[in-house]
């Protein structure tokens, strides 16, 4: 696509910039980043989640710089971690060793480790808190039993490993561990079809949440295949860790992030099959014979989708795994397209692309409208 060069424009362009600069300093009172993580910390952990780094600081300051517009601030945390350079890959993390603030299952009521409602907005009242106006040092919360809460190191294993143990829940290839898969890694190399889940898993975490939210939503409406119960969400911290660059053998902690886990589980069988088969021993006998044997034994097991973000971002996680099950079973419909789902849901890919069109298009534009009334002038001819 070509553009018209626009000359004499960097006076105009200046001036641009520092109204800019003047709306975003507009005000007595300016914004402290520090303040902005700790008042407005899920706001904090999108812009994270969708740039791909971990950096609350970081997150604050390109908000801050872009008047509040996430999508200006993903594209800026974006460009700056673009030109860090990468000195190490870090040791993989198990989100069984989480140390957890929050951890809940709608598929147990009696979890083993007990639930963990934890900071949740679930079963607050939606009513305006008037009080937030006025709000003074005696009214805040201490926040030192929250804190100690926060360093009181509580683990619990995952709830798909009950599961596990009873050979429930089906171990898809690309899901199983394996010392010898490397995973992709989109930053370094481009994205190609077919994709493996290790990619996939990567672009969505760092997909735009409502686009997410969207594919979601219209998984469980009907327009896919996909109706999940949440076996679990947990919400901790993570250790990360590296190989020791100079000893052997041993690792380095370089620190801990804060994420947002979630496993869902998705029936494998109809419902009315499971019924027919649960009423009809002779289909049961039938379907546990021969070479359809390890078919039938999938079949009456359960899927599991995945998934992980930065910070505290229920919606997203859920929305997440909803769609890498959907994308790994490969049924029918956009849904389960990789290349639908995947390139479309980019944050910074589909602001760039849309913002692309306030930029000169004045040729093309001339181009169609000389199209447009050549061929009115063409039919005017004809009826005349």
């Amino acid at each position: 696509m070509a553009y018209v060069a626009v000359t004499g424009g960097q006076e105009a362009i200046a001036a641009s910039i520092a109204l800019l600069r003047e709306y975003r300093c507009h005000g007595d009172n300016p914004l402290d980043p520090v303040a902005m993580v700790n008042r407005m910390g899920l706001l904090i952990d999108k812009i994270m989640g969708e740039a791909g780094l971990y950096c609350p600081d970081h997150a604050a300051l390109a908000l801050l710089q872009s008047e509040g517009s996430v999508e200006e601030a993903v594209f800026l945390l974006r460009a700056y971690r673009s030109s860090l350079t990468r000195a190490y890959y870090s040791i993989p993390l198990d989100g069984a060793q989480m140390r957890l603030l929050r951890r809940i299952s709608a598929a147990y009521k009696d979890v083993p480790g007990g639930q963990m409602l934890g900071a949740t907005y679930d079963y607050t009242h939606r009513l305006l808190d008037f009080s937030l106006l006025s709000e003074h040092e005696d009214t805040k919360i201490d926040t030192a039993s929250s804190e100690d809460e926060e360093c009181n190191p509580f683990h619990a294993l995952r709830v798909s490993d009950l599961l596990r143990a009873e050979n429930i829940i089906v171990q898809s290839p690309t899901h199983a561990k394996s010392s010898e898969t490397v995973p992709e890694d989109i930053t370094q190399n481009p994205l190609r079809f077919p994709t493996p889940r290790s990619a996939r898993l990567q672009v969505m975490a760092r997909a735009e949440s409502g686009f997410l939210g969207g594919l979601a939503y219209a998984n469980l409406r009907g327009f896919g295949q996909a109706h999940p119960t949440v076996g679990e969400l947990r919400t901790g911290w993570l250790e990360v860790n590296i190989d020791h660059p100079l000893l052997d053998g041993q690792t380095l902690h370089v620190g801990e992030i804060q994420v947002t886990e979630v496993e869902s589980f998705f029936s494998l069988e109809e419902e009315s099959q499971l019924e027919e088969l649960r009423d009809d021993p002779l289909k049961r006998m039938e379907r546990g014979q021969g070479d359809k044997a390890d078919t039938s034994t999938n079949a009456l097991q359960i899927g599991v989708g995945y998934g992980l973000t930065f910070g505290r971002s229920d919606q997203k996680a859920i929305s997440m795994s909803i769609m890498d099950f959907s994308l790994e079973k490969k049924s029918e419909g956009i849904l389960s397209d990789d290349e639908f789902v995947l390139l479309h849901g980019d944050c910074l890919e589909m602001s760039g692309f849309i913002s692309h069109l306030k930029l000169p298009h004045y040729v093309t534009f001339q181009s169609k409208l000389d199209r447009v009334r050549s061929t009115r002038k063409d039919t005017e001819a004809c009826h005349a």
